[in-house]
């Protein structure tokens, strides 16, 4: 943290994309009493826009391109936390981290891009270390859902039995939201670079990718690559394509507090499906994007012609009506399956991320005050405050449901 005192508790860069209008407008209809935050953009007239379309006028507003590092600085010398909604952050997010690290500014995100992650990882970590700055990446439906899931999960084994759970299956039990262009357009350049790049490509399928150099992880993991039946849990599943980071970031949680889940812990995603059918009719869909997206023409076309593009996203009444239920399956090791809940009452990549990032971020600046400098997770940072925050202001529950529900 910087040695002055901040003028504010966060500053939102990114304030006129989609998920950074929709967080405007949430901290908008925030306490203002106990808030002090302002916006900023690149673009200056689509800020006095929102501001105007909000009846924002008191709230100041702060203009910089995102590689100009002298007036990214500027901003961040007057506020606690830095909050990036400005992606894909491959491309657009690196001058903030490195500003933030410099500084000594605590920062959040909500990529999703476990490769430019790890570029941050082994560019400025020791950086952030020595100035104090806490950056938080994945602040989002990717990663805090499965993050805090599992935290909560093995805070409770551990509780009950004496040593965390070995093995814990996540499945999405019910999912209602859309994609936005900005999303895509960070799903699309993934496939872009590892496409160019093999050693990319290798490490993409690495499960302990995001871990300290120093973690003594082994254990094969389950990657779900096909529909396939649970006997255990006795349901049809089908791949979840945000497995590739909540798996990865949730691996980094257990390095960073020691690990508190186990060396040989065992953890996969996967969506449940109603039967094999649909099961395999989903599969078959996902991977035949994948593969088109892949190819650099076809991937343009999709671009051009098919996909939403950045700034376009789901409707106000999408995602007032958007949900999400994802159920946490810990293997006890008395021979007990515990169950944890985490559900969201929004879209979740909208509606609920752009909640749960503000209130990251306000955790972050106000809640952990003795957490030392360097990169974190949602969960290894905030946790018990973070669950807390989540279910008062955010409409987000982390819950036990109890054995085999």
């Amino acid at each position: 943290m910087s040695s002055t005192s901040p003028q504010y508790d966060l500053i939102l860069y990114g304030a006129t994309s989609f998920v950074g209008k929709i967080m405007v407008a949430y901290l908008a209809s925030l306490d203002q009493r106990t808030l002090n935050w302002a916006v900023a953009a690149r673009d200056e007239s689509k800020l006095l826009a929102l501001k105007d379309e909000l009846k924002l006028d008191k709230i100041e507003h702060y203009v910089s391109q995102a590689n100009d590092e002298k007036a990214l600085a500027t901003i961040c010398e007057k506020t606690k936390v830095m909050v990036s909604t400005v992606g894909p952050y491959a491309l657009y997010g690196e001058t903030l981290v490195r500003v933030c690290a410099k500084s000594g500014t605590d920062y959040c995100d909500l990529t999703g891009e476990p490769q430019w992650i790890k570029a941050m990882l082994d560019k400025y970590e020791e950086e952030a270390k020595a100035s104090g700055a806490r950056l938080v990446n994945c602040a989002g439906f990717d990663s805090i859902p499965s993050d805090l899931g599992v935290y909560l999960s093995q805070s409770l084994a551990i509780e009950k039995t004496g040593a965390p759970a070995q093995q814990i299956k996540m499945r999405v039990r019910r999912l209602k939201g859309t994609a936005s262009g900005g999303t895509v357009a960070s799903l699309l350049n993934v496939l872009k670079e590892a496409g160019e790049d093999k050693t990319l490509r290798k490490q993409l399928v690495n499960p302990y990718l995001l871990c300290p150099a120093d973690h003594s992880f082994s254990l094969r993991q389950t990657n779900h690559k096909s529909a396939e039946y649970d006997k255990h849990l006795k349901m049809w599943t089908m791949p979840f394509v945000m497995a590739a980071i909540n798996e990865r970031i949730v691996h980094r949680t257990n390095a960073l507090l020691g690990n508190k889940y186990g060396k040989h812990f065992r953890y996969d995603e996967a969506m449940s499906a109603k039967n094999g059918g649909s099961a395999w009719m989903m599969t078959l869909g996902l991977g035949a994007f994948v593969a088109g997206a892949s190819i650099g023409p076809i991937r343009r076309l999709l671009s051009q012609y098919v996909l939403p593009k950045p700034g376009e996203g789901p409707s106000p009444e999408q995602q007032q009506s958007g949900m999400f239920d994802m159920r946490f399956y810990a293997m006890l090791n008395n021979g007990e399956t515990q169950v944890v809940q985490v559900k969201g009452d929004r879209d979740p990549g909208y509606g609920s991320t752009a909640k749960m990032l503000a209130q990251a971020a306000l955790c972050l600046g106000k809640d952990v005050p003795e957490l030392p400098g360097g990169f974190y997770t949602p969960a290894a940072a905030m946790a018990e405050p973070l669950i807390v925050r989540l279910r008062e202001h955010a409409g987000v529950e982390v819950q036990v449901l109890g054995a085999n529900t």
